[in-house]
């Protein structure tokens, strides 16, 4: 896989999450991006078991700081 399809990858799983927090909890749709890569981060921390084995390899070492860039990277 190269590295940017592991990117694009990353990115998939960030935006299901993302969807999902948006739906539990809409007020953080007016959230700093930092804030929302927080609680993005805890969710998949609490979630991985919910994921594929090779989803899991993804995010396994992801950082906060990866789900912010990710969250501000828009791909074309």
């Amino acid at each position: 896989m190269t590295e940017r399809n592991v990117s694009d990858e990353k990115r998939q799983i960030i935006n299901r999450f993302l969807v999902r927090l948006t739906k539990e909890q809409p007020q953080m749709y007016y959230a700093s991006t930092s804030e929302i890569a927080r609680s993005i981060y805890l969710m998949i921390k609490e979630h991985t078991n919910r994921l594929s084995v090779e989803e899991q390899a993804l995010v396994r070492r992801m950082t906060i700081e990866e789900i912010e860039g990710l969250l501000g990277f828009h791909a074309r």
